[in-house]
């Protein structure tokens, strides 16, 4: 007994209209139609909607569900690309999960980007926000490079927290003082990661768009006197790095006078790098 549309679809677990976009995509023919006038599906439309069913239920999309066919030996090269898809995703799945397991257990905190979060506790709350901004500014590799520059950097002195504690009225002393401290540290940065100092080749936004970013950032996230500090110990990073260039290179007299702003987590040019 043939069955309708309606009926075929009933039985498919699907709908009357998706089966009207399968005619219309080439995936199902077109039955034939009774002497009333309506469609008269057999049994071979009703496995080729199951099949398809099947298909779409493995996360096949319908315009590749005709390459990999329906025979008993399908085509394979189709499989393997989604095959490879499903693996990706659910690597990202598997990621997201231990990521919010972490964040529930109180392990990490969901404002760093991914990969920082076992170094989150050696952030203080606006290099956080830096180096989230940094993941939109910076390619994988910068990043990685920012998360090793954290990494290596001394914890056991009290600057930090003078830093992260500094009053906009602080004394000049203060400041000259957090600056001398920092300044070796982002010097040794700039030798140690030379793409600091020209960093087109590392970045996903223009230079422009990545300078008002960064420039927005900074004067948010910290005081007046936070960035005097900032400004002033990267003056000296700089004269640093020309005294050892100097010695190094003792006929060398250039200056290199234009230098862009150095990503740090604690700020650009005007900071010790991150």
């Amino acid at each position: 007994m043939p069955w309708s549309t309606r009926e075929v679809a009933d039985l498919a677990g699907t709908t009357v209209n998706t089966i009207r976009h399968y005619h219309r995509s080439g995936l199902l023919e077109e039955p034939e139609r009774m002497t009333n006038g309506y469609k008269k599906y057999g049994a071979r439309h009703l496995v080729r909607l199951l099949q398809i069913r099947r298909l779409r239920d493995l996360g096949v999309p319908l315009a590749q569900i005709e390459s990999i066919g329906f025979s008993g030996e399908p085509t394979y090269p189709g499989l393997l690309g989604i095959e490879a898809e499903l693996s990706a995703s659910i690597t990202r799945l598997q990621r997201a999960r231990t990521e919010i397991q972490a964040i529930l257990q109180g392990s990490t905190t969901t404002d760093v980007p991914a990969g920082f979060e076992e170094i989150s506790g050696l952030l203080s709350g606006p290099e956080r926000s830096l180096m989230l901004i940094y993941s939109q500014l910076y390619d994988e590799a910068a990043m990685a490079d920012l998360k090793q520059m954290v990494e290596s950097e001394p914890r056991e002195d009290d600057a930090n927290e003078d830093f992260n504690t500094l009053q906009p009225d602080a004394d000049e002393a203060t400041k000259h003082r957090l600056a001398a401290t920092f300044a070796p540290l982002i010097a040794q940065h700039l030798a140690d990661y030379p793409w600091l100092v020209d960093q087109k080749a590392h970045l996903s936004k223009s230079p422009q768009v990545t300078q008002e970013t960064f420039v927005e950032t900074m004067t948010e996230l910290y005081n007046p006197a936070q960035l005097e500090v900032l400004a002033h110990a990267s003056v000296i990073a700089t004269q640093i790095q020309d005294k050892t260039a100097a010695n190094a290179v003792p006929n060398d007299t250039t200056e290199d006078n234009e230098r862009t702003d150095v990503p740090s987590n604690r700020g650009d040019n005007d900071s010790r790098d991150a």
